[in-house]
């Protein structure tokens, strides 16, 4: 093939090369063929005179400016579940000032006595004595976040709102989808109160054709029981961060059970992936501190019935164990 690419390549050099020959050839072949004068084309005048200057006159306005509220920020303990969202939450507003209520020397009636006596238009409570301490006692209106079973305690009310505890179901399952395209049967241990998540995640679950199987329980004992019997049947085990029916000695049996069977753990923290869970599917920090500043924005616009009860975050992260294991199925 390349010889013969080569040969038509020379023949139309030879043919180009003849046909310029013959072209230059046409006044002696020719002689009396001479070429007739061309006129010259006529000259275009453009008049180059310079447009008059726009003269533009901006409009008598002052940029939006929307000066944050003072905002006292509460919380739990200093473990980085709740340390890493103050900070983060620090980092966006303007006038702040942060309480721990792990120190024992402020107990959680004079922090809130303080607060109510100073100039803070807004308190955020991060974690669950943090939310209970601020909704119970302080008299400005309250965001709370980082607390799962919000309803067990009476922390919404028409002084407050939430932020979710847990990202968003449906991109916690399209990201275990992702990982594990096999997965096809999920399964959920959950304590009571929940009705609208279990909805939420069946939801999710169906958009990503995935089955989900949930079973209600009422303490750690019958969770470990339900989930020995659900366990030959699933492809995956969905963990949500309920401490009623969970405890340390429990989640490692599960964990320790899960593994024996290659059944992959979602867990809600990347703590516990050491533990042996599969996969975490976690809270984004920045997406928390974010999240909470838009519904302090509300507020401070006067928007705070039209606030839903709890506001949805929008990122997850994601990990693995690094010995994750997709068995076909």
């Amino acid at each position: 093939m390349p010889r013969n690419g080569t040969r038509i390549s020379k023949s139309i050099t030879y043919a180009l090369v003849l046909v310029g020959i013959l072209l230059s050839g046409c006044s002696t072949l020719f002689p009396d063929a001479v070429p007739q004068p061309v006129e010259p084309p006529e000259i275009v005048v453009v008049d180059t005179t310079p447009l008059e200057t726009i003269k533009v006159t901006p409009l008598i306005r002052k940029p939006w400016e929307f000066e944050l509220p003072s905002v006292a920020i509460v919380i739990t303990n200093n473990q980085p579940a709740y340390a890493d969202v103050a900070v983060e939450l620090a980092e966006r507003l303007e006038n702040y000032e942060v309480y721990d209520l792990g120190d024992d020397s402020r107990p959680p009636v004079s922090v809130l006595r303080r607060i109510n006596d100073s100039n803070t238009d807004i308190v955020v409570a991060i974690g669950l004595r943090a939310a209970q301490s601020s909704v119970a006692m302080s008299d400005k209106p309250v965001i709370f976040s980082q607390v799962f079973n919000h309803q067990d305690h009476d922390l919404l009310s028409e002084n407050s709102r939430g932020v979710a505890a847990i990202p968003p179901l449906d991109a916690q399952i399209a990201a275990w989808k992702k990982i594990d395209p096999t997965l096809v049967r999920v399964g959920v241990i959950i304590g009571e109160g929940h009705e609208e998540l279990i909805e939420q995640a069946r939801l999710a679950a169906e958009r990503h054709e995935i089955e989900l199987r949930v079973q209600v329980t009422h303490s750690d004992q019958e969770t470990l029981y339900f989930f020995r019997r659900m366990i030959r049947d699933i492809d995956g085990f969905w963990l949500f961060p309920d401490n009623r029916i969970l405890s340390g000695r429990v989640l490692q049996e599960m964990l320790g059970d899960a593994n024996r069977q290659q059944v992959p753990v979602a867990v809600p923290s990347e703590s516990m992936l050491k533990l042996g869970a599969s996969l975490s599917i976690a809270t984004v920090a920045e997406d928390i501190a974010r999240t909470i500043v838009k519904v302090i924005r509300e507020i401070k616009s006067g928007r705070l019935e039209e606030l839903p009860p709890i506001t949805q975050l929008s990122e997850i992260r994601v990990e693995t164990n690094g010995a994750i294991q997709v068995v076909e199925r």
